[in-house]
């Protein structure tokens, strides 16, 4: 199916989401279409925060708005589904778009396993009506169940549309790109090299590929990261609690731009902890790069000094290799929690490989490395 027509059938003028790659053409069509627009179409933090702008749009308009997500970010509307939206509480409708990871016999990565086992049932015990589209559903199938969910919507309830692998299409092309130079594989390297044999805990997506296939280059052991490979947003506060019960050792955390902005809250808490043997780097290209290259609002705010407001006591900004060497070096040598925000280019290899341990052999071989 067309996004084009999905959007058409839908009828909403409002659109608010966490980019997916399974709703890439989605994704791409409203870029098309809306750009970044504060009354058509916002790139939320994280889809609790969708759900609440979602919200405000209804309250505003009287209109029913539609939130795009993956999978994963249930958890993250569960509160405000049942709290707010819930036609026991407030009766607002929304309409949620989601792309099924990890959806049973189909192939995917370990962290959407079980999330795709129970994407259904969770919008079931969560009272939200919902119609799985797939590749082979037609216009007058998605016409008929969009005209009874119009029903639910005036009564204030919530349906959603979960979408399966190659469901959606879109012809057009969006370009995502940005003035940068520095290459993220390359940083991500350079990183691994000023860390040496102090662990490091990376973000989902990207960052992590590349961390696995940098030790796997330079014939290294993979003992020394933790690869958040799921749990967007997380893995800052993942190595601040490996921190605060390690103090004797370095910790890096390798962060991205969307990952820290979904979470942004855990810096305020690394901050007021204060570490003094944590790294906190974070790769900003401003863009959601591994789900197809949407932007972020991190090239638009001033991260080291949210950061310093936080209370890191020390946080700086690079995008030069010259730049980039001095502040890996100085946070080495530094007795103090550091936060460096790497501005870098968007863009990866198309050919970039996957970690070929599984979640638990990763976790088993860190644990062992950093209790040794």
């Amino acid at each position: 199916m067309k996004a084009e027509r999905l959007m058409e059938l839908i009828g909403s003028d409002f659109y608010t989401g966490v980019p997916d790659s399974q709703l890439k053409a989605l994704c791409n069509c409203l870029m098309s279409t809306y750009g970044i627009d504060p009354k058509h179409h916002v790139i939320a933090a994280n889809e609790g925060n969708c759900a609440a702008l979602a919200a405000g749009y209804h309250m505003a308009t009287g209109k029913v708005p539609v939130v795009y997500m993956q999978n994963s970010g249930e958890g993250n509307i569960i509160n405000p589904l049942a709290s707010l939206l819930n036609d026991k509480v407030y009766a607002i409708p929304v309409i949620f778009i989601i792309g099924w990871r990890g959806e049973p016999g189909v192939h995917d990565e370990p962290q959407h396993i079980y999330q795709g086992m129970v994407t259904t049932k969770l919008l079931d015990d969560m009272d939200v009506a919902n119609f799985v589209i797939s590749p082979d559903t037609t216009d007058g199938e998605l016409a008929e169940t969009m005209e009874g969910f119009r029903g639910l919507l005036a009564k204030g309830k919530q349906v959603a549309f979960v979408v399966r692998k190659g469901a959606l299409e879109f012809d057009g092309k969006v370009d995502y790109s940005n003035e940068f130079s520095l290459n993220r594989e390359q940083v991500v390297g350079l990183i691994a090299e000023a860390a040496g044999e102090d662990p490091v805990v990376s973000t989902t997506g990207k960052i992590s590929r590349e961390l696995f296939e940098y030790r796997t280059a330079k014939g290294m052991s993979h003992k020394y990261d933790f690869l958040t490979v799921g749990s967007m947003g997380h893995c800052s506060s993942i190595a601040l609690g490996i921190a605060v019960n390690r103090p004797e050792l370095k910790v890096w955390c390798i962060d991205g731009d969307g990952a820290a902005l979904m979470h942004m809250g855990a810096m305020a808490v690394i901050g007021a902890n204060k570490p003094s043997n944590m790294v906190h780097i974070v790769i900003n290209n401003s863009a959601h790069e591994t789900v197809g290259g949407m932007p972020t609002v991190a090239g638009s705010i001033d991260l080291p000094g949210i950061a310093r407001s936080c209370g890191y006591p020390k946080a700086v900004t690079v995008s030069d290799l010259e730049g980039l060497g001095k502040a890996l070096a100085d946070a080495k040598a530094s007795e103090d929690l550091v936060l460096i925000e790497i501005k870098c280019q968007v863009g990866a290899r198309a050919d970039l490989g996957r970690p070929t341990t599984t979640a638990i052999e990763n976790k088993n071989n860190f644990m062992e490395y950093i209790n040794d």
